[in-house]
């Protein structure tokens, strides 16, 4: 065949005519329990599509086992997304196939390779961007969380149900890990455990003193509610000094944000204006040999620039 592409395509369709037939006539039979029978009034999805994905979504399940892969039940907690791993997982190799697919018809079939091997690195890229955001929203409410919870002891609540109240008043991701913690204590976990396994997830310091003055009350008494007053001061002093730091950087942040940009916007922008131009770094081998050394400098560099204008104190 002369044209690779269609090589190339032949080769995808087989192989997803190969897993249709494993996926839909043989099924595996050690499966997890069906959606119906978990969630009551959920009727099953019994079209070939449907039928397909439970069946890959199984497959899957049982190919990453207890260890959910890459893409594990904590990692996609910590992003805020709500999907098992296999269904997670399931998703990202689909959309690799799409990509890898796509840009082979577009362009050529090692860039379709290239893309389609970066897929789950990027995605994985996402899932770490959304925990960082998810993070910093936590420390943005933790003087708010910390008040209410004040209020709640002063009036007589315990610290747990003071814990849950905050969680029903609170917005995510606030109320998530809150609940999570009321939820670990209930089935038996020490407070302070479960308060230092959530600080551990959302890398908050200052949450972890909560946890460390709840366990010095239960050793040695005391006004817990005046102990989490002082925290609370302490920690949005903390936090005026970082938004202090956030605004000497922004600068800094904003030239890297530039630099990072403008490589890519020339070099669309020349496509645009004249392909025949760009087209050497697609189908010259000497062309193809200084996208890839560019694309691991503009890596590098990224990774760099961002290490300078990312202060820790």
């Amino acid at each position: 065949m002369d044209n690779p592409a269609l090589l190339v395509a032949a080769i995808g369709l087989c192989l997803g005519a190969i897993l249709v037939l494993f996926f839909v006539v043989l099924k595996p039979t050690n499966g997890t329990i069906p959606l119906e029978r978990r969630r009551e009034g959920t009727l099953p999805d019994d079209s070939v599509l449907g039928r397909v994905s439970q069946s890959a979504v199984q497959a899957m399940d049982t190919a990453l086992g207890r260890s959910g892969g890459p893409f594990n039940r904590e990692v996609l907690y910590n992003a805020g997304v709500h999907l098992s791993p296999a269904d997670f997982t399931v998703m990202v190799a689909f959309g690799t196939i799409v990509v890898g697919v796509a840009v082979t018809f577009l362009i050529n079939v090692f860039f379709g390779l290239l893309l389609a091997l970066a897929t789950p690195f990027i995605v994985k890229l996402v899932l770490a961007f959304r925990s960082g955001k998810r993070r910093a929203k936590f420390e943005s409410q933790l003087t708010d969380i910390i008040q209410m919870l004040i209020g709640g002891l002063r009036v007589g609540h315990t610290i747990m149900r003071s814990f849950e109240a905050v969680a029903q008043e609170a917005e995510a991701p606030a109320s998530e890990e809150l609940f999570r913690i009321v939820n670990e204590v209930r089935i038996g976990q020490d407070p302070r455990q479960a308060v230092e396994d959530c600080a551990a997830r959302m890398e908050s310091d200052d949450f972890r003193w909560i946890g460390q003055a709840i366990q010095i009350n239960r050793e040695v008494g005391g006004d817990l509610a005046e102990v989490l007053a002082q925290v609370a001061g302490t920690i949005r002093e903390r936090s005026e000094i970082k938004a202090h730091v956030r605004a000497l950087s922004a600068e800094g942040k904003m030239s890297a944000y530039i630099l990072m940009a403008l490589p890519i916007g020339v070099g669309l922008l020349l496509t645009l204006m004249n392909p025949g131009y760009m087209s050497v770094f697609v189908q010259n081998p000497l062309g193809i040999a200084m996208f890839i050394a560019s694309a691991v400098l503009f890596v590098v560099g990224g990774f760099w620039m961002s290490r300078t204008v990312k202060i820790k104190f």
